[in-house]
């Protein structure tokens, strides 16, 4: 069964289907549902600025999801030249940067001169700018996140986001505690693309502000019980809040909750350093 609907985008790469393969074709005339930017606040437009100017180069292919912290970054990176991006899916921020001309996707190994997506998700604004777009290609998800194409691109860089980490950086991105809060997404097939990048030049990023809109702190102890862990300790390279940058890979567990707490909420800093403490055995320490 088919939708056919004049108010989609007719888009190119993988979303063309013959007539002959639908067996019942139902006309509708709805309006497409819209997400609309959220207000960037001063703490996520940190963050985009730390990323952009600390851990994006120019000719970089982008992954972002959607979100504030992902829109402060591409609202960040209109100085950079020649990036390209291969996500997931992406919103209106790729729009202004594509129009700005930071994005070129020359670079690219795979599919060069085009953007590379599963899906869309934004407002009118990305649906006018992908339809009948031939830079624009929306792919099949077994093509988009296969870790073997993702690590083909140069300098693959992904920005994810996640709701909690803890000292030795689990991180936790679907789920508050045992509630279901979101899907897993692409997020451990992009870390993994960019932490293989065939240049060796891949930046795995996961991108948080430092503390709940109540105050709590987003850097744990001990991940909430019944929580999953999406990207494992293992899997963990760069974390960034609003207070620095934090390089975990390679690093023991006294030295990642050291890094942690210091790019922690200055108000968290001394509870979870005596947490660690207790966890640990040993002070958190950089050496």
């Amino acid at each position: 069964m088919s939708e056919v609907n004049p108010n989609l985008p007719r888009t190119r790469g993988d979303s063309a289907i013959h007539s002959s393969h639908i067996d019942c074709m139902v006309q509708m005339q709805q309006p497409l549902h819209e997400m609309p930017p959220k207000k960037i606040n001063p703490q996520e437009q940190r963050i985009g600025q730390l990323i952009a100017e600390k851990l994006v180069a120019d000719g970089s292919t982008l992954q972002t999801g959607i979100g504030s912290i992902p829109d402060a970054v591409l609202a960040s990176l209109k100085g950079h030249k020649n990036l390209g991006v291969h996500t997931e899916m992406f919103s209106d921020g790729v729009v202004d940067l594509t129009e700005c001309g930071a994005v070129t996707n020359a670079l690219k190994r795979i599919r060069p001169g085009k953007i590379v997506s599963g899906f869309v998700i934004g407002t009118k604004k990305v649906f006018d700018f992908i339809d009948e777009n031939a830079m624009v290609e929306l792919c099949d998800i077994h093509f988009v996140n296969k870790v073997a194409i993702i690590s083909q691109n140069p300098r693959v860089t992904a920005i994810n986001s996640c709701i909690e980490i803890d000292l030795t950086g689990q991180v936790v991105s679907d789920s508050i505690g045992p509630r279901i809060y979101s899907g897993v997404g692409g997020q451990i097939d992009f870390m993994r693309g960019a932490a293989l990048s065939s240049d060796g030049l891949g930046v795995p990023i996961i991108a948080l502000q430092s503390s709940t809109k109540k105050g709590g702190s987003k850097i744990v102890p001990f991940i909430r019980e019944g929580a999953g862990v999406v990207t494992t300790r293992a899997h963990v390279h760069y974390v960034v809040t609003e207070h620095g940058i934090a390089h975990l890979w390679g690093k023991n567990l006294r030295q990642r909750a050291h890094h942690l707490i210091n790019i922690a909420h200055p108000d968290h800093r001394e509870s979870l350093e005596k947490a660690a403490f207790k966890r640990l055995r040993c002070m958190p320490s950089a050496d």
